[in-house]
């Protein structure tokens, strides 16, 4: 588990499938269960990290089906906390947040160990997260501080910087992200750890004005994000909107029109190769790991198939004729609903490429697409203005903050704001999620 963690950060992903691979086959050679299951979960957490959402569902399930066996507690901790991940990339929040609180009860039964920390450490910073979501900030940051002790990486002190920045105390987010900068040079090494301690400080000095220092940090996290193979697709992109906006406020137009075309190209294209890649190698990894248990299933599957046949057959005679009768009504409305499917697809595609291009008449097509949703809108608050109609109907269309941010070209911060601003108008509960409150408006 050490190093697989260690080639993750590094982006060494050659070397984290091999490794995953070779103690795969030692855990099946010694009926290891667990093992098997331990490996499935972090060949997920890179799929989570490249954003190859349904690779790692498969894999995660994979470790569900051993886990279920198993009366190891620590074992299904993390199980449980790096799928509540992959559940809130999916921006399944609720159920994101189930499954780290299943995390959470199994780790209470386990004794203590440097697994166990590593484990409460990443526990404790998704429910900080989730909180923080949840809009919660006082539980929030206790969980922050609680996974603080735990970590001598600095990633800890980065999310509680993130957070004290977000509510407006600059000098205590100094403080933090200052600890994790230490850090960070006393590690000595060229990671996701200082991928993301770099992006942090960048943002910070952005905020200041100091554009200086923070082209430093921008162009110091990409030379990190190239050399660890951009195995963390999310920082990508983000990065490269950060220098646009960077140089937008500098008013220098040419880089800021690069570094816009740059994460428009990033958003479509990064890790295009790698996924390639990876599906292979994870199709591979799962082929070899049925093969055994295919194999022993295979006979049994032959006797449940020879002692249907015959029944089988007959039953073929009987509906043969009825089937006949119904097949070209069948045709007809499968042909319906294909049709009907194609065209709303098209809309939707259309609708959301309209949304990401910032195209003046998004909200019209919207309109047409969702006949009668913006009057429902507007009969809770007719005051609604038509930038915050536009801010709802991306809302609907379930677009995050950073990616409404990005495509609007305003800071993700003003994007929060706005959120906030639209619970009010629109009387949302704080225990409500956003987008579940727009998905059940029809």
């Amino acid at each position: 588990m050490k190093q697989n963690e260690e080639f993750r950060f590094a982006g060494e992903y050659d070397s984290l499938v091999n490794l995953n691979k070779k103690y795969y086959k030692i855990a099946e050679k010694i009926k290891y269960e667990d093992g098997k299951a331990l490996c499935y979960i972090n060949l997920a957490r890179v799929n989570i990290s490249l954003e190859n959402y349904q690779k790692s569902s498969i894999l995660f399930n994979n470790a569900q089906e051993i886990l279920k066996n198993s009366d190891n507690p620590l074992h299904k901790a993390i199980f449980y906390n790096y799928y509540s991940r992959l559940n809130a990339e999916l921006r399944r929040v609720d159920k994101a947040f189930e499954y780290n609180n299943e995390a959470l009860k199994n780790i209470e039964n386990t004794k203590d160990s440097e697994l166990k920390n590593i484990a409460l450490y990443n526990i404790y910073t998704q429910h900080g997260d989730y909180y923080t979501q949840k809009k919660n900030p006082k539980v929030a940051l206790a969980y922050f501080q609680k996974a603080r002790m735990f970590d001598k990486t600095g990633i800890a002190d980065c999310a509680i910087s993130d957070y004290i920045y977000m509510h407006k105390n600059k000098d205590s987010a100094y403080k933090y992200i200052s600890n994790a900068y230490s850090k960070m040079i006393a590690r000595n090494r060229e990671d996701a750890v200082a991928l993301n301690i770099h992006t942090i400080m960048g943002e910070y000095y952005l905020y200041y004005n100091e554009h200086d220092k923070a082209e430093k940090e921008f162009l110091r996290a990409l030379e990190i994000d190239k050399k660890t193979n951009r195995i963390f697709a999310q920082y990508t992109k983000y990065i490269y909107n950060d220098l646009r906006t960077l140089y937008e406020m500098r008013g220098d137009k040419e880089k800021a029109y690069f570094y816009l075309n740059a994460y428009t190209e990033a958003k479509n294209k990064t890790n295009a190769a790698l996924l390639a890649t990876i599906n292979q190698d994870m199709e591979s990894f799962i082929s070899e790991a049925k093969t055994g248990t295919e194999e022993n299933k295979s006979k049994v599957q032959w006797v449940i198939f020879l002692s249907f046949a015959g029944l089988s057959l007959l039953a073929l005679y009987t509906w043969r004729i009825i089937n006949t009768l119904r097949k070209r009504k069948a045709d007809l409305k499968s042909e319906a609903e294909n049709l009907k499917t194609r065209i709303n697809d098209n809309r939707q595609e259309e609708i959301l490429e309209m949304a990401k291009r910032n195209d003046p008449e998004f909200l019209a097509y919207f309109k047409k697409v969702y006949p009668g949703y913006i009057d429902k809108l507007l009969a809770i608050n007719p005051g609604l203005e038509i930038s915050e109609q536009v801010f709802c109907a991306m809302l609907k269309l379930h677009f995050t903050s950073k990616e409404i941010a990005n495509y609007t070209l305003v800071q993700h911060r003003t994007i929060q704001q706005k959120k906030y601003r639209i619970r009010k108008k629109m009387n949302i509960p704080t225990e409500t999620d956003i987008y579940v409150f727009f998905d059940r408006i029809k």
